[in-house]
């Protein structure tokens, strides 16, 4: 009887919680979907809001999408060999490389896009590009990169796999890309959920880099609360959702096949 008792508790205070967090999400899509949010639902539905948001903003939703999918590309090239060659070194050498890549996390980001700017500013085209924030967006996602494929792969036996395939004669590049990678999957996937959150919703170092030319979704979304009316503003935040639920899930999906099979 105690657990029961204990077991609803904790349900309803989830539940709380879960409302509590997710409340001003749905008041915001409402917000969007209003004809007029101040008189409330009476006024009724719209999708006006939605159609002036993406006439104004398409190029920075799809800016957002392309700064995301290079930044996810480029920490993947550098976070996954880098993780397990971190691993393979080990010791005091590793651990200090661990911490250098990792202090971009601990510096606030109008710091670092500020850095950036001083040390590449010069380069007028590199700096008028997207490029130039999806390079942002690298220093700022590799840390979970690499501590996502890190965690997995101190959780197997990363050696007898590789000594195993290195027995049957296969050459390094071989043991890594068939041996290594398959095994650490789930890492590689957590880490490539956080770096395309992270990457779609920066703002602070994003709106410090960015140029007129180069907005992105979220810059884009604090101009519109700035500037325009609530409804429209909201809007934009439906269009945010509806941009990077699908991916997300996405991933989780790709990932669930490998978490049942490895499952009791």
């Amino acid at each position: 009887m105690g657990r029961r008792w204990t077991t609803w508790t904790g349900i309803g205070l989830t539940a709380l919680l879960i409302l509590f967090l997710t409340l001003p999400v749905l008041l915001s899509i409402v917000a969007g979907l209003s004809v007029n949010y101040a008189r409330g639902l009476s006024a009724g539905l719209t999708l006006t809001w939605v159609v002036q948001v993406w006439d104004l903003y398409a190029d920075t939703i799809l800016r957002s999408l392309i700064v995301a999918a290079a930044t996810l590309v480029l920490t993947l090239l550098i976070g996954v060999p880098g993780a397990y060659a971190l691993i393979r070194r080990g010791g005091r050498v590793a651990r200090l490389v661990e911490e250098v890549v990792t202090l971009p996390v601990a510096i606030p980001g109008l710091a670092l896009a500020l850095g950036l700017i001083i040390t590449y500013g010069g380069f007028g085209t590199f700096r008028q590009s997207t490029l130039f924030i999806a390079v942002g967006h690298v220093l700022f996602t590799l840390p979970f990169m690499l501590r996502a494929v890190m965690a997995v792969l101190e959780t197997i036996d990363w050696r007898v796999l590789d000594e195993g395939a290195a027995s049957l004669g296969a050459p390094a590049w071989r043991r890594f890309v068939d041996v290594i990678l398959p095994n650490i999957r789930e890492g590689i996937l957590a880490g490539s959920l956080t770096v395309v959150t992270l990457s779609v919703g920066e703002f602070n170092l994003t709106w410090m880099m960015h140029t007129p030319m180069t907005k992105t979704l979220p810059v884009g979304l604090a101009d519109a609360y700035a500037s325009m009316r609530l409804e429209i503003a909201s809007a934009y935040t439906l269009v945010f959702l509806v941009m990077i639920v699908p991916p997300l899930v996405g991933l989780q999906m790709v990932a669930g096949p490998r978490r049942e099979r490895l499952g009791p």
